[in-house]
């Protein structure tokens, strides 16, 4: 995520290092290589050329204290604009209402009809709701078994009309349906089009005007830079939506929309989509973002992922084995395991300051683990809770039943010897009987 836009920031920072102080030349090179970066991320022009302005009128006449260099100056006011062209902060979604309803707004392929399965897995998940997904899609062949098998995938009801073309008639209908069966949110899934029209436009107002929704989210894909803004403010002139839901940002992404679209259209990026899985949806923190596009990596996000997966008494137990060295081969597969299930791996180690870089043209995915996976599930219990006794002989069984060679069994045990020894250090004597997690838990609010 936004690789080459921190490659391009911190270059251009390394123009002021060796100054002694912010002069208006300096700083004037900076910013060319830093609006060159915007335009290069598809940040439309007027947006960068303003936002190298800002960043011009707040970073000359300041006086550089002997602490802090120049560069580290402006990354400080850099941060603070980028998280205000952002949005600042977090934007609400609070489900109000009986039914609490949102109404999905988007083009074709943007990502609308799986977000509408995404949000209604977030309403069920975290804010309690009865959630029922309406097929209101009647243009694009197969939209509406698209939902019911989302809605199957994640065990959500899904209304819908086969062979109905009237969408109006079908929210209608659909709306009753919520308010006699006991659904307290719905999810309306619209109509897109390959490019906005006025019979489309025309269509998802009527439907507006009858569910009469609390959310409507524009669904935009991040990899659509300018177009991703031109769209979101035809739609937004439509149908005055309350949130974006920005697609696909884990995938190969300049992300100019991401930097652009609240700055132009006025309205708050809500949610971000981080993956195919149903789950991998997060909430938007302009703060956050900043802190990953300057390369500061962003360990509250982190931390979050890490008590979807892991609850506090496990985090406890996990540790006190640490802190006894009773840290085992099967509690590493479990960690693995559960290391897996809070997304993309290679963005999680993002989030780690520094991380980026030295990730740098390394390739890492889920298949990374599965060799360290195969070497230790060919194991048996007792090795794996005490790998001291695997000798030659087992080696070459493990390696056989995994597929490796012993050169690898070798590897894996040193490496999970070595970490367990650091880790071990680390825990030993820090923070008490509180486990760990319940430290990260406090940095996380």
């Amino acid at each position: 995520m936004f690789e080459n836009l921190q490659e391009r920031f911190e270059k251009a920072f390394q123009v002021l290092k060796g100054h002694g102080q912010i002069t208006e030349v300096n700083v004037g090179e900076t910013l060319k290589e830093v609006r060159k970066a915007l335009l290069d991320a598809d940040v439309d022009y007027k947006t960068a050329k303003e936002f190298t302005q800002r960043l011009k009128d707040k970073a000359l006449g300041q006086e550089v204290l002997t602490s802090i260099k120049p560069g580290q100056l402006l990354i400080k006011i850099t941060h603070a604009e980028l998280t205000e062209l952002m949005g600042s902060a977090a934007a609400e979604f609070k489900p109000t209402g009986n039914p609490f309803t949102v109404l999905m707004a988007g083009l074709q392929g943007a990502g609308k009809t799986t977000h509408s399965g995404k949000i209604a897995q977030l309403l069920r998940d975290k804010h309690k709701k009865n959630p029922l997904l309406v097929a209101c899609d009647v243009h694009r062949p197969a939209a509406v078994d698209q939902l019911k098998v989302l809605g199957e995938s994640i065990g959500v009801e899904v209304y819908a009309e086969p062979g109905n073309t009237d969408a109006v008639a079908i929210a209608q209908n659909a709306l009753a349906h919520a308010k006699a069966n006991g659904h307290s949110a719905m999810i309306v899934d619209t109509a897109g089009r390959l490019a906005i029209d006025e019979a489309m436009m025309d269509e998802i107002k009527s439907v507006r005007d009858t569910v009469k929704p609390q959310e409507i989210l524009f669904t935009v894909d991040s990899m659509t830079g300018q177009d991703a803004v031109r769209t979101a403010k035809a739609f937004n002139e439509a149908l005055d939506f309350t949130g974006v839901v920005l697609t696909k940002l884990d995938g190969d992404t300049r992300g100019g929309a991401a930097l652009a679209i609240h700055s132009v259209v006025g309205k708050p990026i809500k949610f971000v989509g981080v993956g195919e899985k149903m789950d991998a949806l997060d909430t938007f923190h302009p703060k956050r973002m900043a802190d990953r596009i300057l390369g500061m990596g962003d360990v509250v996000s982190l931390v979050e992922k890490a008590q979807q997966v892991i609850s506090e008494k496990e985090a406890a137990q996990l540790e006190a084995k640490i802190r006894k060295n009773k840290f085992d081969l099967e509690d590493f597969m479990n960690q693995i395991q559960q290391l897996k299930k809070m997304g993309n791996i290679k963005d999680l180690m993002s989030m780690i300051p520094g991380m980026s870089k030295a990730l740098k043209g390394i390739e890492l995915d889920d298949n990374s683990f599965k060799q360290v996976e195969c070497i230790i599930q060919s194991m048996t219990p007792a090795e794996r809770a005490k790998p001291e006794i695997i000798d030659a002989r087992r080696k070459a069984r493990i390696a056989k039943g995994s597929g490796t060679d012993i050169a690898q069994v070798n590897r894996l045990l040193k490496q999970f010897q070595d970490m367990k020894k650091m880790m071990h250090i680390m825990t030993k004597g820090k923070g008490g009987k509180r486990s760990r997690m319940a430290g990260l838990s406090a940095l996380g609010r």
